[in-house]
């Protein structure tokens, strides 16, 4: 009898192990920086199937909110990787018509090759990163400040550029066909091809973030930049690349803006400054820095998407977007702090019990 008990012991502990182990599956989820805005992005979807119905859920219906989603995701991305190193950049409202315009001058008014235009533009991203960056280092100035400063000064420089130039604050423009097909242009008339485009800028952030040195030294950063520069990261150059980063994919958005639409205007990518804000902050990064996932920004930037375009679909006024996006937001910050707290304390418990 005696010698029997070992083997029930052992056999009745198989079922107990598995216990734990699904329990820690959901209670690590739920500690995740994404989760809340998934659940968001459930509740969102569903609310507007409901009452967007079959327009909403077509093809058709899907483009007008991943067109959306991709323009903004594509900007969103380095943005987040910035508000989790503790960092905004609104200059981009500003960088994403100067790249615009760029591409229209030069190839466009000028009529240089294609990629010459694009070069053009993204180098003017990079540049104006990179003011960004140095300006933020040099002075410790609040980034806010720093970039709403060259918000306005690269505003007020490309109109005075294009009418100085053109004469006008809108050019046209034409590229060549592979141009067209590979940053502006339809898929099945309906998609545009920069969701191609996002869909490969969210696997590079994915790997930096996740996969590399550089996403420990942004979340490092955005916890303690002084504890993150005695530990030995180069804090100073991070900075910089993580500004300029943001530019150069304010300017790609701008230049594929050109080529979609066969023009240029001054005036157009202010809309871009809040709405990415809000798409990283709805997916679940804080603005306190530290805390963030590139699945979070992407799952923010569809939330944020769906409810700027699925509007239009139901019998709703579509000035109650607004209402929602701002409820939305100001949800997702409650939340945020409520999975982050969670996290910490279920971090702290677990390390409890290792010791």
């Amino acid at each position: 009898m005696n010698r029997s008990q070992p083997s029930v012991d052992a056999s009745a502990s198989t079922p107990a192990a598995s216990a734990p182990t699904t329990s820690h599956f959901f209670s690590g989820f739920l500690h995740r920086p994404e989760t809340g805005s998934l659940i968001g992005l459930v509740c969102v979807f569903v609310f507007f199937a409901i009452f967007g119905g079959e327009s909403f859920l077509s093809a058709s219906g899907s483009a007008s909110w991943l067109n959306v989603a991709a323009e903004l995701g594509i900007i969103a991305l380095p943005i987040g990787l910035l508000m989790i190193a503790g960092h905004l950049d609104l200059s981009i409202g500003s960088v994403i018509p100067a790249s615009s315009m760029t591409m229209a001058i030069v190839s466009g008014h000028f009529g240089l090759p294609a990629p010459v235009g694009m070069a053009a533009a993204l180098g003017l991203g990079l540049f104006v990163g990179w003011v960004n960056g140095y300006l933020v280092v040099r002075t410790d100035l609040p980034s806010f400040i720093v970039t709403l400063a060259t918000l306005f000064a690269v505003a007020g420089f490309t109109l005075g550029m294009s009418v100085i130039v053109t004469g006008s604050t809108s050019v046209a423009l034409k590229v060549d066909d592979l141009s067209k097909a590979v940053f502006g242009d339809f898929i099945d008339g309906k998609f545009e091809v920069v969701l191609i485009w996002w869909a490969i800028f969210i696997a590079i952030t994915s790997y930096i973030l996740s996969y590399s040195r550089y996403g420990n030294w942004i979340l490092a950063l955005g916890g303690d930049k002084v504890s993150a520069r005695n530990a030995g990261i180069p804090t100073d150059k991070l900075n910089i690349a993580l500004f300029m980063s943001s530019g150069f994919c304010a300017a790609f958005v701008g230049m594929c803006q050109a080529i979609l639409y066969n023009s240029a205007q001054v005036s157009a990518g202010q809309s871009f400054i809040f709405n990415s804000i809000i798409a990283v902050v709805v997916g679940g990064v804080i603005l306190t820095g530290g805390y963030g996932s590139v699945l979070g920004v992407v799952l923010g930037t569809m939330t944020f998407s769906i409810v700027n375009q699925g509007i239009f679909y139901t019998g709703f006024d579509a000035n109650w977007a607004s209402l929602i996006i701002g409820v939305l937001l100001l949800a997702a910050v409650l939340m945020n702090n409520t999975f982050r707290k969670a996290a910490l304390s279920y971090s702290s418990r677990a390390k409890g019990k290792q010791s």
